[in-house]
């Protein structure tokens, strides 16, 4: 090569690892011919003292749980609430990413901010505010920022983010009342 000679500047795009999109169209196509059916996620929580628990899912390590300590905790893990919105970011990040595979788009860069407002006044129901409704107590609002770079415009990323926020089972249990039973065992 010469002095007068130039070199073209390349840019390299490091993509997220994908999906199996031949397995995903086959799970859609079961949820198609089975629209009622349904999975069970099974969790098992022990308590450790004071505001500490393990939460075991199967054969994962346990996700530790705590509260800070203006709540009592010794902040040696993320709070519950926190937790809730770890899932709903796992959530919305999987139907993104699924998303943009059936859609053929190739994802660069996909992170989920959450911040949740919540209200514990009446302690956890141990003397606190009294005469409080289910309503005006947990997450009285959700914000979500999604941050999705990939190989589509910012209209279409826009539209499947949309579109997985729709379908998303954690949001959409968040959005929605839910039956739901605490007994003793």
């Amino acid at each position: 090569m010469s002095a007068t000679d130039t070199l073209e500047p390349t840019t390299v795009k490091a993509y997220l690892r994908p999906i199996d999109s031949e397995g995903l169209a086959a799970f859609a196509a079961k949820g198609k011919a089975n629209p009622a059916s349904r999975g069970t996620n099974k969790v098992h929580t022990v308590m450790e003292g004071q505001y500490r628990s393990l939460s075991t899912v199967g054969n994962h390590a346990p996700v530790v749980v705590d509260e800070p300590l203006h709540l009592f905790g010794e902040d040696t893990a993320p709070a519950p609430g926190e937790i809730v919105l770890s899932g709903l970011g796992g959530c919305l990040a999987v139907g993104i990413t699924a998303v943009a595979t059936w859609k053929g788009v190739k994802l660069s860069k996909l992170e989920v901010f959450m911040e949740g407002d919540i209200g514990n006044p009446a302690a956890w129901g141990a003397g606190g505010a009294l005469e409080k409704l289910p309503a005006e107590m947990g997450f009285q609002a959700i914000r979500v920022k999604v941050v999705v770079e990939g190989d589509a415009s910012r209209e279409v990323l826009d539209e499947i983010v949309k579109h997985a926020n729709f379908y998303s089972p954690v949001a959409n249990s968040m959005r929605n009342p839910i039956p739901m039973t605490v007994e003793m065992a």
